[in-house]
């Protein structure tokens, strides 16, 4: 198995941190926690004409995929610059329309989230939808199958400001009975492995940066051998991590993707912990932009599956069980 990306895969991750980093994306962040989604839409235009979402959608509903290693190197850049919106729950809709053996809801709700036209948003009844009342495109898997939700109820508070949260509203049009919904959580597991792998890199960037200036008894702290020890481990989880997460974009195999997320998410857990005590108590407040990945870390470790439901799915084989 080849792991080593061609010059168009590194260029298209390189061109896409270079925009994202021209974006200002905490400012976006912190726009979107409030409800203020206007620069959040309009970060998602870029990052559409950039094609991400596109590599989730076949090439007949007018995407460009499915494309799984180029959409977890795209991830891992969003997670990177924590852009807000429901990233992960788009992507998941695509695969869940994709899959299904109606083409109609395909030909008539594909095309818009390739382009970027509007977000999708994916919750099981009587859960919660992440970013409901931004979504255009709401689906929500019932007792009775896969519906397009009408509507949203209120927001409700999140652990990460900027992941909003909201039950869908009941009924709806019920596009199938028995939705794929394997397909849909490998996709919504890899993902998110990647969107961590991407938080937690960022917070060793900013961390690593930071301990280069802050001094104590007169030399930076990055100097103490303790430092430099909790910062390599944190730095060779990630690296392990790595080549899990872009293996299983290769296989799509539920118990690669399962290990990528567990292993991903652990690792950018792990980091944001020990961001938080290098950065010392101003690690806590909100108004500095650690925050906004800290936070997305403790998240992103639950969303779409527990470490434990993930190391169930390891350990069984994933579609074997």
């Amino acid at each position: 198995m080849d792991f080593l990306l061609d010059t168009e895969q590194r260029d298209f991750a390189v061109s896409l941190h270079a925009m994202l980093t021209a974006a200002d994306t905490p400012s976006v962040v912190r726009d979107w926690s409030r409800g203020d989604h206007a620069s959040g839409r309009a970060l998602w235009s870029r990052i559409a004409e950039a094609g991400v979402f596109a590599l989730a959608v076949p090439e007949v509903y007018e995407g460009l995929g499915p494309r799984p290693l180029e959409l977890t190197l795209a991830f891992v850049e969003l997670g990177r610059h924590a852009v807000p919106g429901p990233l992960v729950e788009t992507v998941t809709a695509a695969a869940l329309l994709t899959s299904l053996d109606d083409t109609g809801p395909a030909k008539r709700l594909l095309p818009a989230l390739a382009a970027g036209e509007t977000m999708a948003t994916v919750a099981r009844a009587p859960g919660y939808a992440l970013d409901g009342e931004a979504a255009g495109i709401r689906l929500s898997l019932t007792a009775e199958g896969l519906r397009l939700a009408p509507g949203h109820g209120p927001v409700r508070p999140s652990l990460d400001p900027a992941r909003r949260l909201t039950p869908l509203d009941p009924g709806g049009e019920l596009l199938t009975a028995h939705p794929p919904t394997a397909a849909a959580l490998t996709t919504a597991r890899l993902t998110t492995a990647a969107q961590a792998l991407g938080v937690g890199l960022a917070l060793l960037d900013r961390t690593v940066a930071y301990v280069k200036q802050r001094t104590q008894f007169g030399a930076p702290i990055g100097s103490f051998q303790a430092v430099k020890h909790q910062l390599a481990d944190v730095k060779i989880a990630l690296e392990f991590a790595r080549p899990l997460v872009f293996g299983a974009a290769l296989t799509m195999a539920e118990e690669d993707v399962a290990a990528a997320k567990v292993t991903a998410c652990e690792a950018a857990y792990r980091t944001a912990r020990t961001a938080l005590q290098l950065h010392g108590a101003i690690g806590y407040t909100a108004e500095y932009d650690l925050s906004l990945w800290l936070t997305k870390a403790r998240a992103l470790r639950t969303a779409w599956g527990s470490p434990d439901e993930c190391r169930d799915t390891v350990l069984s084989g994933g579609r074997r069980r």
